[in-house]
């Protein structure tokens, strides 16, 4: 039986006014999380857009890259671990809008990953990694989408997503889709 769910939730109570050019991806980018049997590491971005919430590691692509290739690379960046593409699990692709705020409109690769080398450590861009129990992760200090998301993925499902954001970084509408494969 093939899985194609879809799972929408209305948009709640804040009105969100989006012209059709404010639904233009301004870049692609990568997050990987990695993963130890039930058990997922995060650190707090210290930089930029997200600075102050934990989160996985990742960023945008370079022009002569593959999604999977800038999530390694953004892995070594951010963390000091090495990993192979070839080890990534793709689980989603998620499309971020901020009508106002469109140069963040972005669509995310987003991995699991259970084999690297090396030990996680802090960078310039990220703080301290700390390992959180898949039943006890910190929500509240994420981004607000994250908690609508990632248990889809813990769940080992693979997800199309889109979320649109209001000025005051609450989520305005979302749509979620269950997909078989990318």
């Amino acid at each position: 039986m093939s899985i194609n769910n879809k799972i929408r939730k209305p948009f709640n109570s804040i009105k969100v006014y989006i012209n059709m050019h404010d639904m233009t991806i301004k870049s692609e980018r990568t997050l990987c999380f990695l993963i130890r049997e039930d058990n997922i590491l995060l650190s707090k971005k210290l930089l930029r857009h997200g600075a102050g919430k934990y989160n996985g590691y990742g960023g945008g692509l370079k022009q002569v890259e593959s999604p999977e290739q800038a999530a390694v690379r953004e892995l070594i960046e951010e963390s000091t671990v090495d990993a192979s593409i070839f080890d990534l699990d793709k689980r989603a692709i998620i499309e971020f809008y901020f009508p106002h705020e469109q140069k963040y409109n972005q669509r995310v690769h987003i991995y699991f990953l259970d084999e690297w080398s090396g030990t996680p450590t802090k960078t310039k861009e990220m703080g301290s990694p700390k390992w959180f129990s898949m039943n006890n992760i910190p929500y509240s200090k994420m981004w607000a989408s994250d908690k609508e998301w990632l248990p889809y993925l813990i769940e080992g499902k693979k997800i199309k997503a889109t979320f649109v954001w209001t000025k005051d970084r609450e989520v305005a509408s979302r749509d979620i889709d269950i997909v078989n494969s990318f």
